[in-house]
């Protein structure tokens, strides 16, 4: 049986994802506008790129969300490929994107998953999806976390270092 959840949590998740996007949003800003698609930001990939990244994997974490209200929470991720792999087609997308509209697509997906985290039942979170991961973890490291560690590499740029690997992320 599971544990009965404060909706407090789901506030505060949200409230997560929230500041973790703005930071992003605020970074980015400090970035010379022709550098956004010039790669070596993070690794190999550009900030368009990046931006991708991140939009692709918020839409993934609302995607769970949108099988917990089915009812489908463990069917989630039974179709899951590689995540290098699927990280390398969304680089690949972005790259022949406008950044105007991976931006916009970043937005949509990062607005889809904080209107899902705002509608769900906290219940959820511990719901399990089909590589084992609870939902609360999923929407976390596709959402608050993976914005802050892309924030830090984005730092580790502006500072002199590699960017990172974003093959890591």
């Amino acid at each position: 049986m599971t544990q009965e959840r404060d909706p407090g949590q789901l506030e505060a998740l949200a409230g997560e994802l929230r500041a973790a996007r703005d930071e992003l949003v605020a970074v980015l800003r400090d970035v010379d506008p022709q550098l956004l698609t010039a790669p070596g930001l993070a690794g190999e990939w550009s900030a368009r790129e990046l931006i991708a990244h991140l939009g692709y994997w918020a839409g993934h974490a609302a995607e769970a969300l949108h099988h917990a209200e089915q009812g489908r929470t463990e069917a989630f991720g039974t179709d899951e490929m590689d995540v290098d792999d699927r990280n390398a087609v969304v680089t690949r997308v972005a790259a022949q994107t406008e950044l105007a509209t991976v931006q916009q697509r970043e937005q949509a997906a990062y607005e889809a998953l904080l209107i899902a985290i705002e509608r769900a039942d906290p219940a959820w979170l511990d719901e399990r999806v089909a590589y084992g991961d609870s939902l609360e973890q999923v929407i976390r490291d596709d959402g608050p976390d993976h914005y802050r560690e892309h924030v830090a590499d984005v730092r580790a740029w502006f500072a002199g270092g590699d960017g990172g690997d974003p093959d890591e992320a």
